[in-house]
């Protein structure tokens, strides 16, 4: 028999470097489809599902898998372009995941890493649909990113990373980023091995600012461009937030998102409500619109900047309280129990103690916004062990040329 590299599942060569010629299988979460070769499973960037590949191996620490970047199709999928950023590709910039598949292909592919994240980390089979979002431009996947963050190199350059890496490449633009919002950054020499963090508002502003850190671990932010405040216009307010704190990358995403919570919340006139990791108050607004004044809604942010934008923007709605602190300590010591909750936690999902604290008050109904679908499935199943199911699910393709998608899923008891 030929030795094929294995011994107790572990592999006894090192591929690194190699070119291997593959039969792509399936899409994965993260970016990159399956393929196998001589028992082990390959990782592939930059392949379609049902393509023939000649692919690098970029990355093997032994064990059942490695990683590797398509350099030849040999057989395309119906669904390959051209990319449209000449940066990407193998060992080129990693910020986009899918910008060699059509803008029907991602989607699809998205929707079949949700579903399959439901169904082996929840155990449902899920018929999921990812919708695209309106966008000004001739190119739906173009032109979306509103807020993107730099490094900087050596020579004072700024630049985008490598997928799994560190390594920079400088740019002078970003044919995902919002239409202008580079020109100035990218013309500027910056600190050495800092980074820039650049935001484009619903006015048309830019922003830039600059973020260092010490030999102590502290970091200190300069604002280069413009206010450090940025203004957005969404669900019938005028938004005021800081300029690089939390909001809605794709400029029509958080008006969308608005809209589906406000029809699944659909909270009663006088109702009690929570509004979980809160941000700076979009959600707790529609909320405070549903109750009205003789409700509540109670907004929970653990990021102080974050909660004290939520106070500012909604300071005239006395049904609004505004909590900062870690979502389960906050909602554990509340009294009474919310007829609705909405969350929207970071991508490492909710977890155990906040799904185990929302179910022990028996709301209802439950919205939960995530941009994880890993995490989101992890937390419908341990919401499914408390007695909820899974009444309806939107997906959105907020983030195109990458593999991120965002969901709103209703659960009801």
């Amino acid at each position: 028999m030929a030795d094929t590299g294995q011994t107790a599942g572990r592999s006894t060569v090192e591929w690194t470097g190699e070119v291997l010629e593959l039969d792509v299988d399936t899409v994965a979460h993260g970016g990159h489809c399956v393929a196998r070769h001589t028992g082990r499973v390959v990782f592939v960037r930059h392949a379609l599902p049902g393509e023939r590949v000649r692919a690098r191996v970029t990355e093997d620490r032994g064990g059942s898998f490695c990683r590797a970047d398509a350099v030849e199709v040999l057989r395309a999928a119906p669904g390959r372009v051209s990319p449209a950023c000449p940066l990407s590709g193998p060992d080129g910039c990693g910020g986009c995941d899918w910008q060699h598949a059509s803008a029907g292909t991602q989607r699809e592919l998205k929707a079949q890493v949700v579903a399959e994240q439901l169904r082996r980390l929840a155990g449902l089979d899920w018929q999921v649909r990812v919708e695209p979002l309106p966008l000004d431009g001739p190119d739906e996947l173009l032109g979306w990113r509103s807020r993107v963050r730099l490094g900087v190199d050596e020579r004072g350059r700024v630049g985008l990373r490598k997928s799994r890496g560190h390594e920079l490449i400088p740019i002078t633009d970003c044919p995902i980023s919002s239409p202008g919002m580079l020109a100035e950054v990218v013309d500027r020499q910056w600190t050495p091995g800092a980074e820039v963090v650049v935001t484009k508002d619903g006015a048309g502003e830019v922003h830039a600012a600059e973020v260092c850190g010490d030999n102590r671990g502290r970091t200190r932010q300069r604002e280069v461009l413009g206010d450090p405040v940025a203004v957005e216009h969404v669900a019938g307010r005028r938004w005021s937030v800081r300029a690089h704190g939390f909001w809605q990358v794709h400029p029509s995403a958080a008006a969308r998102l608005a809209e589906v919570v406000a029809d699944w919340a659909n909270a009663r006139t006088g109702g009690r409500v929570w509004d979980l990791y809160a941000g700076a108050g979009l959600f707790t607004a529609v909320l405070a619109d549903q109750v009205g004044p003789g409700g509540s809604v109670l907004a929970v942010e653990s990021a102080p900047s974050a909660a004290a934008d939520c106070r500012h923007n909604l300071a005239e709605l006395p049904q609004v309280r505004v909590r900062t602190g870690r979502v389960e300590r906050v909602v554990t010591g509340q009294r009474g129990s919310p007829e609705v909750v909405v969350l929207d936690p970071p991508r490492s999902g909710a977890g155990k103690a906040v799904v185990d604290a929302i179910a022990s008050r028996k709301p209802s109904t439950v919205v939960y916004v995530a941009c994880d679908p890993a995490a989101l499935a992890r937390d419908v199943a341990r919401f499914g062990l408390r007695g909820y199911r899974l009444a309806g699910l939107r997906a959105f393709d907020a983030f195109p040329m990458t593999h991120h998608v965002e969901c709103v899923a209703l659960l009801t008891r």
